[in-house]
């Protein structure tokens, strides 16, 4: 979106098993990549490991080259976000999540105690580490809920809405004859709330449902086994999923974290008729008129009963394009963004 806003966009990533991502060469004037350091002695840093594990001399060096602002995506990027080296630059922080309430949320629902121990670590240590937010100029929280958290800590935090692949809302009216849960199922939460659909809510309802996503747990795939009105679809390119979710009759998101917002709560709503979500999912994130609000297994069922049949019809489609192309444009909110990068075009 910056560079479609006019912006040179010099992009410094760190790399840890993913090869180069080539179209990011046509996007930006410079691409980056840094080697993502792993050692033991990391983790008993006060730091917390996910930022400790993202410095390199070579990143500082080429950040003082120029006077340009930076963008910080999210708090595990910003080791040198209080380096004395830049402390006449205009630095802007997009926090996706408060940090170390989504590592304890993480840590809750682990089942390995090794990872529990690291995650409610991480989260002390986040908590703590949060501090250096103050060096930031501007602070851009992705809902409302951190909002509202981050505002009394902190001086200058925008509300600014999660940026997305969407361009414009793009819904089929009518019906269709599936229900679906998508997300990357290799993320516990992910694992866990697809779980709970097939053992507590699909386990009896004789709807179609399927279930796309990455990396799905092996518990996950026995579980669909089991039902045959359940389906398990597996590393879909993108086009594909897009094609699901917009030809699904319900897009069922129920989450068990209360933390920023979900794309794929964005992708439901730009490109699918109806969405059941939980108080958990929706809360706080200015979305909640566009979603059928379940929390209970029982009330979801009961939910699926009641809209598998009925129509999306074009003037749900206008209501859902009111909001959706103007409060979440990528366009107005990258406009919001410059507008913070470059105080001087104010």
């Amino acid at each position: 979106m910056l560079s479609q806003l006019g912006v040179s966009v010099h992009l410094h990533c760190f790399e840890y098993g993913r090869q180069a991502a080539p179209e990011l060469v046509s996007l930006c004037a410079s691409v980056n990549y840094y080697k993502r350091e792993h050692s033991l002695k990391y983790y008993s840093s006060l730091r917390p490991y996910i930022v400790q594990s993202r410095q390199s001399e070579d990143l500082l060096d080429n950040l003082v080259k120029d006077d340009f602002p930076i963008l910080f995506e999210g708090l595990h990027t910003c080791y040198y976000l209080n380096a004395e080296q830049l402390k006449d630059r205009v630095k802007t922080v997009r926090m996706h999540n408060v940090e170390w309430d989504y590592y304890r949320h993480l840590g809750k629902n682990e089942r390995s105690m090794f990872r529990k121990f690291y995650f409610y670590t991480e989260s002390i240590k986040l908590k703590l580490y949060e501090k250096i937010l103050s060096n930031a100029n501007h602070i851009l929280p992705i809902s409302e809920n951190d909002f509202e958290y981050l505002d009394t800590k902190f001086d200058r935090v925008t509300y600014l809405p999660a940026f997305h692949p969407n361009e414009s809302v793009n819904i089929k009216p009518g019906t269709g004859k599936y229900a679906l849960y998508h997300g990357s199922l290799g993320v516990n939460e992910n694992n866990q709330a697809a779980l709970f659909l097939v053992n507590k809510v699909f386990n009896d309802l004789d709807v179609p449902f399927i279930i796309a996503g990455s990396d799905p747990s092996k518990m996950l795939v026995a579980s669909v086994k089991n039902n045959p009105n359940i389906q398990l679809r597996i590393n879909l390119p993108e086009n594909e999923m897009i094609d699901l979710i917009a030809n699904a009759q319900i897009n069922v998101l129920p989450s068990f974290q209360q933390t920023g917002i979900k794309l794929k709560l964005l992708n439901a709503l730009f490109n699918g008729r109806f969405c059941i979500a939980n108080n958990d999912m929706i809360e706080r994130t200015g979305l909640e008129n566009f979603c059928i609000i379940r929390d209970s297994a029982a009330d979801i069922k009961a939910g699926i009963k009641e809209y598998m049949s009925q129509s999306f019809t074009g003037e749900m489609i206008t209501k859902r394009k009111e909001i959706l192309n103007t409060a979440f444009s990528n366009k107005i909110n990258g406009t919001k963004l410059v507008q913070l990068l470059f105080p001087v075009n104010q």
